[in-house]
């Protein structure tokens, strides 16, 4: 049995995963931290094709809050077996002289420690010495880790830079448990997050500067964390691919 969750699921990438790991067989728990509606409608699409799945509100960045949705989880469906880590935060767009603590720890506090919380709970079903059975994990970065998004979202850039460095370690680390913990870096891509940080038309604005002249589809990023998933990836671990036009 497949069990996959989502976290941000009910939009952008989270939203194309979910609905094409359920078009590939997978029971697809759609996470969410506000938008309860938006969670609801990708779950009614998916049930409507005849698969299974469910939301669950949640705010990664609260410990409890993670544990919680893990044991619901379990009730529900049963252990996951593959976890992808979406959800992700980011504000207006700054250099550093107007950075606060405030929202450089609130950017850390989702990017950084929710993903962390989450890698946890799934190894603890996972992985062989636990009684699991294997899974995957695909840690959704961005091409911010390697850029550094100057003049932007440096505090972003930075928190997708430990979520590099998660996967790394993490996928040696439970290697021989039979869990496999990849990362996706997507570029421009065509999403809502964009607007949280006050340029809606930032992809726009910075195509013509990719070397494929346009920005990315949430649905070309959502294929490339399904294979990442699936058994035709059965020998890639610890790997990252740099879904972003070339850039």
């Amino acid at each position: 049995m497949k069990i996959a969750l989502v976290t941000g699921g009910s939009r952008g990438i989270g939203k194309a995963t979910s609905l094409l790991l359920a078009r590939h067989g997978y029971k697809v728990v759609v996470n969410y931290l506000r938008n309860k509606q938006a969670a609801d409608e990708v779950v009614s699409t998916i049930v409507a094709s005849g698969g299974e799945a469910l939301a669950l509100r949640a705010d990664i960045a609260d410990e409890l809050q993670v544990m919680a949705m893990f044991a619901e989880i379990d009730n529900a469906f049963g252990p996951v077996t593959a976890l992808v880590n979406n959800a992700g935060i980011l504000f207006q767009q700054s250099t550093i002289e107007n950075l606060t603590a405030e929202r450089i720890n609130r950017v850390l506090a989702t990017n950084v420690t929710g993903y962390f919380l989450c890698c946890r709970e799934a190894v603890k079903r996972m992985a062989y010495r636990h009684g699991g059975e294997g899974g995957a994990i695909v840690n959704v970065s961005s091409a911010a880790a390697r850029l550094g998004a100057a003049g932007e979202y440096v505090d972003y850039a930075a928190s997708k830079g430990a979520v590099d460095t998660l996967t790394t370690g993490l996928a040696v680390e439970v290697a021989a448990q039979g869990i496999r913990v990849n990362g996706v870096r997507p570029g421009f891509i065509y999403t809502e997050m964009h607007a949280s940080g006050g340029e809606a038309g930032r992809v726009d604005r910075v195509k013509t500067a990719l070397p494929m002249q346009r920005g990315g589809q949430p649905e070309e990023i959502a294929e490339t964390i399904v294979w990442l998933l699936s058994e035709k990836a059965s020998y890639v671990t610890g790997t990252f691919i740099d879904a972003a036009g070339g850039k």
